[in-house]
């Protein structure tokens, strides 16, 4: 996928994500329901002096798992520890942040599915009674002694909430799913964006951008910054609709934010296998590419669109697709319409 449109971070984002950055829960835009709800358990932990119960957040990347977890540090006004679970390697590595941890601190592991599950059996005392299981001595003489850890919150993020084994997920109190955002809240991010980095945007031209961003905060934002690009050498400096639509049109990303592999994944399936079932190793063949990015990048939005089925035989396109496409929708999709 070009990283234009990948909801994963890249290089460039880390540039800009820590500027762009919510502060407070008032500038965080969208997920309106996970927010109030957790506005309202930090107010209770802190009217009553308590850690934070811990928090797992799922969801597509680029959706704001990361800015919750520091917006959830910022109001309860304690320190946030990040990390993520491929970093972490040795059971000693755990340990040695688990024991640094302070009083109601945060520690924020990020990618939580791909620890490894050796250490995940740390977590679990840790999660529940705030101890660790520390073997002393070696050999036959060794003994287990339980060490005492401060009470701490943690906030678990994960883009693959399946992979997480049930232990580890039972011991999450608070559990929120991130969704795709609307049309209209990225236009506001987008606005938003544009304040910060000092960009002029109109309406238009942040609705087009906002439209085709697949509906991601992260994509918005780094298709904002190269818009920009194309307003400054082929405009007036002012992103407009009509400016927008011919920056995105050069960069191949279409009006419903599908860019060439989006199409290729549907063509190959309608030209190639008549429209499916075709498994997804098949699929994956076809066009050259991971089957684990299809099914964690391309799959979901295609699915999100009403554009891609999955059956037990399968992925199959849907009428909605063969329209898209300028195709009549075979007879099997005719007949569902009656």
């Amino acid at each position: 996928m070009p990283a234009i449109l990948t909801p994963v971070k890249t290089r460039e984002d880390l540039l800009f994500e820590d500027s762009l950055r919510p502060q407070k829960f008032e500038h965080f835009i969208g997920q309106e329901n996970i927010k109030t709800n957790l506005k309202i358990f930090i107010e209770a932990a802190r009217r009553r002096n308590e850690h934070l119960d811990h928090v797992l957040l799922y969801g597509p990347p680029g959706l704001g798992k990361t800015s919750l977890a520091y917006l959830i540090a910022r109001e309860l006004g304690v320190g946030i520890k990040p990390t993520s679970g491929p970093v972490i390697e040795k059971a000693g590595d755990l340990s040695a942040i688990l024991t640094s941890l302070q009083e109601k601190e945060i520690l924020f592991i990020d990618e939580i599915h791909r620890l490894h599950p050796s250490l995940e059996e740390i977590l679990y005392s840790a999660m529940e009674d705030f101890s660790l299981d520390v073997i002393i001595g070696q050999g036959p003489g060794a003994r287990s002694h339980k060490l005492k850890i401060k009470k701490f919150t943690l906030v678990g993020a994960t883009t693959r909430a399946g992979k997480i084994t049930a232990p580890l997920r039972s011991r999450f109190g608070i559990v929120h799913r991130l969704d795709y955002y609307q049309v209209e809240d990225l236009k506001k991010i987008i606005m938003r964006s544009a304040g910060i980095l000092k960009v002029k945007v109109q309406e238009d031209g942040a609705e087009e951008i906002a439209r085709r961003s697949r509906g991601t905060p992260r994509i918005a934002n780094r298709l904002l910054r190269r818009v920009r690009d194309f307003a400054e050498v082929k405009g007036n400096g002012i992103i407009d609709g009509k400016i927008a639509r011919h920056a995105l049109d050069q960069m191949e990303v279409d009006a419903l934010g599908l860019d060439d592999v989006d199409r290729k994944i549907l063509y190959t399936i309608l030209e190639n296998f008549h429209g499916g079932p075709v498994g997804i190793n098949t699929i994956a063949a076809a066009i050259d590419e991971e089957k684990e990015t299809i099914e964690s990048i391309y799959e979901p939005y295609l699915m999100r669109l009403g554009f891609l089925e999955r059956t037990l035989r399968g992925r199959k396109l849907t009428e909605k697709a063969y329209r898209h496409l300028g195709f009549k929708p075979p007879e099997r999709h005719q007949k569902k319409l009656f």
